[in-house]
């Protein structure tokens, strides 16, 4: 049998192993969510668009929303693209993106009814439903 020092000791190395490992798991661990985050705000967060040229602008029927159509230039090697914005009327011109197609120049809106939009083709029950080509 070893002595009470020799039992310590091997309850020490194992503390500490255990000690390395979680600062291991916590490190991992928050590295994955910087990477995460990152991914989210260039791929998916739609307030991160840039504004753009405006180009034409359409009223709902009832005046509750109104839809903004930008177009940006992305300069020698990426295509042009259009992004919606949808203006809330009632909340004081709060706004949200809610439409982002990549090649097009121009933007064709027409409103079905008071919440329904046809933007270039795509239809949106707005305020909840968004389009966005990356991910389509």
């Amino acid at each position: 049998m070893g002595t009470t020092e020799e039992i310590n000791i091997k309850g020490g190395k194992k503390s500490t192993y255990k000690k390395v490992l979680k600062v291991f798991l916590v490190v991992g661990l928050l590295f994955i969510a910087l990477i995460g985050y990152g991914f989210y705000a260039l791929f998916i967060d739609m307030n991160r668009l840039p504004t753009g040229e405006y180009l034409t602008e359409e009223t709902s029927p009832d005046g509750k929303y109104t839809l903004k159509a930008y177009v940006t230039n992305g300069g020698a090697t990426v295509s042009y693209a259009v992004r919606g914005e949808l203006v809330f009327n009632e909340k004081s011109n709060k706004t949200k993106n809610i439409y982002w197609n990549y090649r097009e120049e121009n933007a064709s809106i027409t409103w079905t009814d008071n919440d329904t939009v046809v933007i270039n083709g795509h239809s949106l029950d707005v305020p909840k439903d968004k389009f966005d080509f990356r991910n389509q």
